[in-house]
């Protein structure tokens, strides 16, 4: 079972240390169409049969910079990008690096590019803790929410590892006040 999380420990500028595990640009395996991957570092949930449990430890990998930045916004800019996504680790623990990022993204390309994000939180954790982690929320259009559960895999489906995981249309779940699963999933 993953760890329960804990809003008065669990917090990124606690325990973020602003670090990447990864950086795929024009993959097309994490959301719809082509997209651009970053993969934060640190995770506290630790599911078990995590796929990317390298990326656990919040200095894995290099730490995330502006030459970074400019190369995903680069890559972003060629028209055949969809938009981006963000994975982990877990992106609401590193909210720095994140908002960061999806702040020059519409800056950039206002929303003609979406943005994912992958999360161990569900929606409604999201939307109880508030503060960084319900801001980052706001600046994403798809939501896969919830832990990976080993005894739920299902590689069948879209975008998510076991049954328990969603995708969600964040705006429309936002408007509603509660989850609103994307309509093609």
């Amino acid at each position: 079972m993953p760890l329960a999380p804990d809003p008065t420990l669990w917090r990124s500028e606690r325990v973020s240390q602003s670090f990447v595990a990864d950086y795929k640009p024009f993959t097309f395996v994490d959301g719809e169409g082509v997209r651009c991957a970053l993969y934060v570092s640190g995770c506290l949930f630790k599911c078990e049969g995590c796929f990317n449990e390298a990326a656990w430890s919040f200095r894995y990998g290099r730490p995330y910079d502006g030459e970074l930045e400019a190369r995903i916004l680069g890559d972003l800019a060629h028209p055949a990008v969809q938009g981006l996504s963000l994975l982990g680790g877990e992106p609401f623990l590193n909210t720095g690096v994140c908002l960061s990022l999806v702040a020059a993204v519409r800056e950039e390309f206002g929303g003609s590019k979406d943005v994912w994000a992958w999360s161990g939180y569900t929606f409604e954790q999201l939307c109880a803790e508030g503060g960084d982690k319900l801001e980052l929320l706001r600046a994403c259009d798809v939501l896969v929410d919830g832990p990976y559960l080993a005894g739920e895999r299902d590689l069948t489906l879209q975008f998510r590892g076991s049954r328990n995981q969603r995708v969600l249309d964040v705006r429309a779940s936002l408007e509603a006040a509660s989850a609103r699963a994307v309509c093609a999933m």
